[in-house]
Formats: structure tokens, C-alpha cells, sequence
């Protein structure tokens, strides 16, 4: 969801890391039935800041008894909650939205601070969170169902009721925006929810909590900061009646066989390997801007919608990687995450860090040719942190790893295209398809490429931009279920079918 920033911002403009100390939250990672709480044996995570890799603050985590404990809040405040007046659960919702707004550059500092993204963005982050939160509140009156016509007289209805506890489980790319954002549509539907944030940046997920306190009955809104145990022991728990997850392909997977026993509903979104396509008569500067943007740089790349397999018709090649590895250093450039002129901040930990690196080797390893970046920084200011250049191959081969694998790091790979059913069938040749995009100012070549790719969210001559209201999500190995829309309202429903048998 980011927009492009420009490399050199306002002199006034510095660095706030001298404000993170009072920004960090001051509860556990451990909140359940409106309180506070200790885990039952001493357990913590430290949380380390990824620009200059020194710890921030531990935070106290839970097991499968503090997910258990968390759950029987839930449970216990699911019914209360699901009678509470539709619009009475907006008004709350509401309120979320308005605190999200007033601490809106707090919670940004603490997210630059802990996932390595850019303050600057982060502030963003935090006004898309408290969208979703207005959006959900405001269809809490389309909860609805509809009249069956019948041929015997009777009166036949559906009912939409909530599922009752609901685990959310995300990733450390964008915290705060899923931590405020990802609550919004099942608390709408009427459950109460669990929410485990990313163990490597809870920070602004905890801070939520303590900001929302008082705006929600206890229990309605609960948080367990742990590992992957902790996001296990919510999956398979019999009484939790549905679980989302925004994660990698392999945590889904995991989250379904966990979930197999008790059949709970899930709602997954995946990582995607996607695709943005460009034609001999897209418009040539739009397009190479399109290019960098859908990368998000400012994120490192690490976010499951970057086109990062970017396929360029054979005819304007050459140009447009000259253009685009001039542009892109003009834009994006790597810089401490609390400082309010950074516009490409750091990998969130040592081994997203390493994996990048790893990747970038396998590429030259695997004959790709690097264009641009593929280093550490040499900034000595930079030197402990986890930065990595933005990167550009080309010549890169359908076969290779840097072809196929979601890296989640800033590695954009090129590709050179000439056929359009060949090009075609390597767009569609993955497991995943989460997004895509086509630049072309053909309207036929638009909708006939659109029609074609395998990939559940596409922008035409855009990469990145997310429309509120707009379903989000993938096919085949991206997820399943859709979000960001009313679908993720009534993903947290179920249908109740009532047949009145008329006049005795």
C-alpha cells in the first residue's frame, strides 16, 4: 500500500530514534479479559531495532496456557459481544479508528523502530488501519440474509450470525496496520478476537492494546505475543472457531493441518511471485516508475503484493532497464528507519538479512546479470543494520531461484519477453498467484492479458495501490477467502437457513 516518496525530504525533517524510548509500550505481550498478565513460566523475547541491531526492549511472551487462558476470555465475552447492537459495535469501532488517528506518528515511530520500515511510511500505515477500522464499522448493518421464495405456503430465511472466537495471526512487514486493520472485520461480524502479532515486531501490537483498553468489553479484544507455538496452539484449539492468517505459503499450510482436526474456518493470505508485464506501447516513463514503485522498496520488498518479476517486451529492453537503474537510486535509498528522510529502511531481522544475501549470491551463481545494487550498504552509518541496495537482475531465467522463490527482500528479476504465449505461461508457471499487472494502452491487450493471468488482484498500467472495498487476495497457493472488502465481513459469518412452516 505504499505510495512513492521522494529521496530528499524537508532539512527540518531528522531523525526521531531519540523519541523511541518513550514511545515503546509499557505492558506485557501477554493481554486477555481486559487485564494485563505474567506467563506462567518466565518466558520473553527481545526485540531488536533492524537498523542498528540493538535490542529495544524484551517483551514478556505465552505458550499454549496463555493461548488457552486468552481463548477462554474470548469465549467467555463472545455471546455478550454477538447481542451488542450492530451499531453500538460500530461506534467502537469508531473510537479504535479515532485513537489509531491521534497516536498515528507514535505508533509509526514504534513500527520504523522494531520492523525496520520508514517512519514516514509507517505514519501512512497507521491512517490505512484506522480506514479499515471506519470502513468495517460502517457495514455493520449489511450483516445480512434474504428471503427464499417457497411453493407450500411457508416463509423460508437465511441468517448471518457470527462464528464466536477469532484468531488473527500476521506478519512483521506492515504491524500496526494489520494489528488495527485485521481486528476490524470480525469484532463488525460480532466475535471477539485473539490476536498474535509477529514475534519479531510486537511492540506497536501491545501498544494497541493498551490505547484500547477501555474502548471494548473485557474480552472482546485479546492479544498472545509468542512464537510459533503460541500461533500453533491457536490453530488447533477447539475453541477457536476461526483463524486468519497473512503469512508465507508454508505457515499456511501449516495453519491448515492444524486446523484440519476441529475443521475451523480459515481465511488465508499468502506470498505471492508477482508478475507486472510491460508492452511495446505502454507509456514508457509511467511504466518505468510503475516498475520501482511496485517493488515497495520503501519496505525492502518485503511485502507479499511486490511485482518482483517484472517481464519487458524485447523491443524496449534495453532502455527500460537503463531508465528504470537510474531512477530507482534517485528514489530509494537506504536509510535509518526513524529518520524522517529515509525512504528505504532496513530487513526486520539477521535472517531475512542473510536470505536476502543468499539469494542475491544464487543469482550470480545461476549466470543472472546484476544491473544495480546486490550489496550492503557503505554508509558506516549504516554498517550494523540489516540493509541491502535496492537490487535489479536481468537476464533472468524462468529455472532459476530468483525466478521462483518469494525472497521478501528489495531483488527485482527482469525478464526479456518476446512470444506472449510463452511469456504467458511463464507468468502462470508458479504455484502462487497473488497479483499482477500489465502496462499497455491497448484496451483489448488489457482485458485479454487480465482475463489470462492466474493471479486474484490486477492493475492496468498501476502497481501497488489498494482501493478500500476492493477484494484482496490470491489464487492457487496465494490463499484462500478474499479481504479488505465486505467478502472478509462475511468471511467471519455463517449462514443459517430458517423455514416457518405458515397457517398451521
Amino acid at each position: 500500500m505504499n505510495q512513492r516518496m521522494k529521496a530528499n525530504q524537508s532539512p527540518a525533517l531528522d531523525d526521531l530514534s531519540s523519541r523511541v524510548p518513550s514511545t515503546l509500550p509499557t505492558s506485557s505481550g501477554l493481554y486477555w479479559g481486559g487485564k494485563w498478565h505474567t506467563p506462567s513460566a518466565a518466558a520473553t523475547l527481545t526485540c531488536i531495532n533492524p537498523s542498528t541491531g540493538k535490542p529495544l526492549r524484551d517483551v514478556l511472551c505465552g505458550g499454549a496456557s496463555e493461548v488457552s487462558a486468552a481463548v477462554g476470555a474470548a469465549r467467555d465475552a463472545r455471546r455478550v459481544w454477538a447481542r451488542t447492537p450492530p451499531l453500538e459495535r460500530a461506534r467502537c469501532l469508531r473510537e479504535a479508528a479515532q485513537r489509531v488517528r491521534e497516536h498515528a506518528q507514535e505508533l509509526a515511530l514504534i513500527d520504523a523502530a522494531s520492523c525496520g520500515n520508514p517512519v514516514n511510511a509507517m505514519t501512512r500505515d497507521a491512517e490505512v488501519a484506522a480506514t479499515q477500522l471506519e470502513y468495517f464499522a460502517g457495514l455493520v448493518l449489511e450483516i445480512k440474509g434474504e428471503t427464499i421464495p417457497t411453493a407450500n405456503g411457508s416463509l423460508n430465511y437465511t441468517v448471518r450470525e457470527p462464528l464466536g472466537v477469532v484468531a488473527r495471526i500476521y506478519p512483521f512487514n506492515h504491524p500496526f496496520m494489520f494489528a488495527a486493520g485485521k481486528i476490524a472485520a470480525p469484532l463488525a461480524a460480532g466475535n471477539t478476537v485473539v490476536a498474535k502479532p509477529p514475534e519479531q515486531a510486537p511492540l506497536s501490537t501491545i501498544r494497541l492494546m493498551e490505547l484500547l483498553e477501555d474502548v471494548f468489553p473485557p474480552g472482546v479484544l485479546n492479544c498472545v505475543v509468542g512464537g510459533r507455538d503460541a500461533g500453533a496452539a491457536l490453530a488447533s484449539h477447539p475453541q477457536v472457531d476461526a483463524i486468519g492468517l497473512i503469512g508465507s505459503v508454508q505457515a499456511g499450510k501449516a495453519v491448515l493441518h492444524a486446523a484440519a482436526d476441529t475443521m475451523k474456518h480459515t481465511l488465508l493470505e499468502l506470498g505471492g511471485k508477482n508478475a507486472m508485464i510491460v508492452y511495446p506501447d505502454a507509456d514508457f516513463d509511467k511504466a518505468v516508475a510503475g516498475a520501482i514503485k511496485g517493488m515497495n522498496f520503501a519496505w525492502c520488498g518485503q511485502s507479499c503484493g511486490s511485482t518482483s518479476r517484472l517481464f519487458v517486451h524485447d523491443s524496449i529492453h534495453d532502455r527500460f532497464v537503463d531508465a528504470l537503474t537510474k531512477l530507482l537510486p534517485t528514489l530509494y535509498r537506504p536509510g535509518i528507519a526513524t529518520d524522517m528522510r529515509t525512504t528505504m529502511g532496513a530487513l526486520v531481522n539477521r535472517t531475512q538479512y542473510e536470505r536476502t544475501l543468499h539469494y542475491i549470491d544464487k543469482a550470480r551463481e545461476q549466470r543472472a546479470t546484476l544491473a544495480l545494487g546486490g550489496r550492503h550498504p557503505a554508509d558506516p552509518a549504516l554498517a550494523d543494520g540489516f540493509f541491502v541496495e535496492p537490487t535489479v537482475f536481468v537476464d533472468v531465467q524462468p529455472d532459476m531461484a530468483i525466478a521462483r522463490d518469494e525472497i521478501f527482500g528489495p531483488v527485482l528479476s527482469v525478464f526479456r519477453w518476446r512470444d506472449e504465449n510463452e511469456m504467458l505461461e511463464t507468468v502462470n508457471g508458479l504455484d502462487v498467484g497473488l497479483t499482477g499487472s500489465v502496462w499497455t494502452q491497448g484496451l483489448d491487450t488489457a482485458h485479454r492479458v487480465a482475463a489470462a493471468l492466474e493471479s486474484g488482484y490486477v492493475w492496468i498500467n498501476d502497481t501497488s495501490t489498494h482501493v478500500p472495498g476492493a477484494p484482496f487476495g490470491g489464487y492457487k497457493q496465494s490463499g484462500q477467502g478474499r479481504e479488505e472488502s465486505k467478502d472478509e465481513l462475511l468471511e467471519f459469518t455463517r449462514l443459517k437457513n430458517v423455514n416457518v412452516m405458515l397457517g398451521g
